[in-house]
């Protein structure tokens, strides 16, 4: 559904709203910093932002398991989100970032105002979970995996609760899941009830830092605890008339497995925004459009009904999948009308 559209005297008013709290947060931080006595603290040490808490976070060793400190950040350091990877120093109460290390991913989401916003970094690996309910759609599928492959992000597409699997949707959902095998993507299935997959989904996961993404409801929190079991995520259940799930998680909290790898948990959502992305990028998201790009007879094709067209000519021949196309028309219009979905 669209946000509703602010008058400018209330973006304006939101906008200062956001600006004094910041500005608030930001001297609270600075006078805690301040009661730090440089002498007091250690050496500089590579760490990793494993949670995040308003103006601190929780910073644990860099390449392996361990405890994590509570930490302060320096001034002008720029927002920090869980996955960074930083250099600071230890103090008795409490340590100090001095200066975070270059990111090679992002991942981001719309905020309550429709801001794009990132919420986890340097991830190798999306998990793109779906399950029997909430009912997946290819459409919504597509987003996600657009969005991975824009960040150059590997993504898995995962099929859980394989146990809730009837009548009334395994032929549908075994479609779902043929079609982007086809498309090349690796896919897993799991149930964290029967522990059916989970060993394949441990190993797939090992040696990466990865993240769950999907409709609220799919079971992500359910799939960290089996993988998991000391991480303790608050689990929400399907409404009965909906069957969609609720938000349970809150922050993004990054854990170690024990055999290598980490899972950052980011906080469900159920749609993904990608309005902050060009149509050419859109384009390059769709990994089966890629040999036709460029070939059209016009350089401005939509990829609709002008004549000389390649992607609609691969759709005929059968190369492209007519489904694959219409989603791609459907989030390009989301696009260009400014519409989170």
């Amino acid at each position: 559904m669209a946000n509703r559209k602010l008058t400018r005297r209330q973006a304006w008013r939101i906008e200062k709203i956001q600006q004094e709290r910041a500005a608030r947060a930001a001297k609270r931080q600075h006078q805690a910093i301040q009661q730090v006595d440089d002498s007091e603290l250690g050496p500089e040490q590579e760490g990793l932002v494993v949670a995040h808490f308003g103006t601190q976070v929780d910073v644990g060793p860099a390449d392996v398991p361990g405890p994590a400190k509570r930490c302060h950040m320096r001034a002008n350091l720029g927002s920090l989100v869980t996955g960074d990877r930083v250099v600071w120093r230890d103090g008795s109460s409490a340590g100090v970032i001095v200066a975070v290390l270059p990111r090679r991913s992002e991942l981001s989401r719309p905020d309550s105002q429709g801001q794009v916003k990132t919420v986890a970094a340097n991830i190798d690996r999306v998990v793109v979970v779906i399950a029997p309910y909430p009912t997946p759609y290819s459409n919504l599928v597509d987003r996600y995996l657009v969005a991975a492959e824009t960040l150059q992000i590997t993504p898995l597409l995962l099929l859980n609760k394989t146990d809730r699997l009837d009548v009334s949707n395994r032929a549908t959902i075994a479609e779902i899941m043929a079609s982007y095998r086809q498309l090349g993507y690796q896919t897993l299935t799991a149930s964290t009830k029967s522990r059916q997959g989970l060993a394949a989904l441990r190993q797939y996961l090992a040696d990466f830092t990865s993240v769950f993404v999907g409709q609220s409801g799919v079971g992500k929190s359910s799939l960290v605890n089996a993988l998991l079991p000391t991480a303790n995520i608050k689990v929400g259940e399907l409404s009965p008339t909906t069957q969609k799930g609720t938000h349970t998680t809150t922050t993004a909290q990054l854990f170690h497995f024990p055999d290598g790898g980490r899972l950052i948990d980011s906080p469900g959502i159920r749609e993904f925004g990608l309005w902050h992305i060009s149509p050419a990028q859109l384009l390059e998201g769709f990994i089966e459009f890629r040999p036709y790009l460029g070939h059209c007879k016009f350089r401005d094709c939509r990829h609709s009904r002008e004549p000389g067209c390649a992607i609609t000519a691969a759709v005929e021949r059968g190369a492209i999948s007519s489904a694959r196309l219409a989603s791609f028309r459907h989030i390009l219009h989301s696009l260009e009308t400014d519409q989170p979905f």
